[in-house]
């Protein structure tokens, strides 16, 4: 039965290679990579829409299960799944990824000028069991001008990213400050999935 848990000491074995990120964003794969974690990655395909009247934070806890229990099927019961969806979201709205020109500038012309607020639920799964988390950060965007707008279009990072900004590239200099994970930002927040890796200490240690 999905449950979360907030927070654990966090006592990683990074040489097990007994994980499985069900991923291919590059983006959650380094920043995995950056504290030493030995794993594997996954293609997860399902479907991303939004449920009617589905909060934010229900709809990215809700995809992160998705994609982990997805997993879960292809591996060994001793596997760790980590899985996990970040959305953007102002007003109660989840702004996803940009279908076309036009679906990014109407998010970011909701987004200038104000704080949002990047949410991403994480997931991790073993065998039958799987406890998630969801972490949010406030991250104040600046004002655009059209001609703004347009360039960052045209550098073809806005396609893909929630939100239709990534702060880890192009993006970063429209973001004077942020409140909370920066990792969350990017895809993965690191603190809260090590401790939600470490739930699972023991089974990593078979």
């Amino acid at each position: 039965m999905p449950h979360s848990i907030h927070g654990s000491e966090t006592r990683i074995d990074r040489g097990s290679p007994l994980m499985v990120l069900a991923s291919t964003s590059p983006r959650r794969k380094a920043l995995l990579e950056q504290v030493g974690l030995v794993f594997t990655t996954a293609a997860i395909d399902i479907d991303e829409s939004v449920h009617t009247d589905e909060s934010p934070a229900d709809y990215v806890i809700r995809l992160a299960q998705q994609k982990a229990l997805a997993a879960v099927p292809d591996f060994s019961p001793q596997t760790l799944i980590i899985a996990a969806d970040t959305t953007v979201t102002i007003d109660g709205l989840i702004l996803a990824k940009p279908t076309d020109r036009d679906h990014a500038f109407s998010m970011w012309q909701l987004l200038v000028g104000r704080t949002h607020q990047v949410m991403t639920g994480v997931a991790v799964a073993c065998g039958d069991e799987i406890v998630t988390c969801n972490v949010v950060t406030d991250v104040d965007f600046m004002m655009l001008s059209t001609l703004q707008m347009q360039e960052y279009w045209d550098t073809g990072e806005p396609m893909g990213k929630a939100g239709g900004y990534a702060i880890q590239g192009y993006g970063a200099a429209f973001i004077p400050r942020i409140s909370g994970s920066y990792s969350n930002v990017v895809g993965l927040p690191l603190v809260e999935t090590l401790a939600l890796i470490s739930h699972f200490k023991r089974p990593l240690e078979r």
